[in-house]
């Protein structure tokens, strides 16, 4: 898949009687705010914070530097650009025909659910696997859905999320939290910790229940998403999920093979 940038933005500034100063550096993507007025000029997702000017309506006097809201608009404008995780469809699912398919933020929102109803383990943060699971593919907002079918070596995968995860941290504005998001997602890239252990396999339990799911929605056998995921698991609570899903999976094809009674 050809590195590409999210078609979304964030309100245009002259409407909150805010500018943007100086003009922003080579951006990371442009166009028009689905919700602004067809007369709307472009909004540019800068990869930096940019400085805005205030006028005040009194005074007519401008302030120069950092706005007061600065820290909140760049908050809407990554929460913005996250907007497509909740848009763009998960590819393997669309590659093997299923219509209207789940979201990367779907996905994404079940791994969390599951690392927050699993059971404790031993040397595992719970609330780390929770952070991890929300993070682990926010980079496909920019980059999208990159699947081995795409054709696109491991390594060259991995440097496109790098860059598109550095992106958004720069439009988040740095700091703390930018730079939280960008260890969380090293360290499940890396398969680092026991925390990046344990959410590898939510990713591949979430993968073949949403199979399972797809089959018995759909009627089809998808047989390539769990023996691409045998014995992969690393945990004990992966591997337990794992062959209950199996022996659901097995005792509906059991009963298939049976016909009507």
């Amino acid at each position: 898949m050809a590195f590409s940038a999210s078609p979304h933005c964030a309100p245009p500034l002259h409407r909150f009687g805010l500018r943007r100063f100086p003009p922003p550096q080579p951006p990371l993507a442009f166009m028009r705010c689905p919700f602004a007025s067809s007369s709307s000029r472009p909004v540019y997702f800068s990869p930096a914070p940019t400085l805005r000017i205030i006028v005040s309506a009194n005074s007519k006097k401008p302030y120069s530097g950092r706005s007061a809201d600065s820290t909140s608009a760049s908050a809407i404008d990554f929460l913005t650009l996250c907007h497509s995780l909740k848009t763009t469809k998960r590819k393997g699912w669309i590659n093997h025909g299923i219509k209207g398919p789940e979201s990367i933020a779907d996905h994404m929102y079940r791994m969390a659910l599951m690392a927050l109803i699993a059971g404790d383990l031993p040397g595992v943060n719970r609330e780390r696997c929770i952070k991890i699971a929300i993070v682990h593919d926010i980079a496909e907002a920019i980059v999208g859905d990159i699947t081995p079918s795409c054709g696109v070596p491991k390594e060259e995968k991995s440097r496109r999320e790098q860059a598109a995860l550095t992106e958004m941290c720069k439009i988040l504005g740095g700091g703390m939290r930018a730079e939280e998001i960008q260890e969380l997602w090293l360290e499940y890239e890396n398969n680092a910790s026991l925390e990046a252990n344990l959410v590898k396999d939510f990713d591949k339990v979430e993968l073949i229940l949403q199979a399972l799911e797809y089959e018995l929605e759909h009627g089809k056998v998808l047989n390539e998403f769990f023996l691409s995921t045998e014995g992969k698991f690393q945990t004990e609570i992966g591997k337990s999920w794992a062959r209950e899903i199996n022996s659901r999976r097995n005792s509906i094809l059991a009963e298939k093979r049976k016909g009507p009674k």
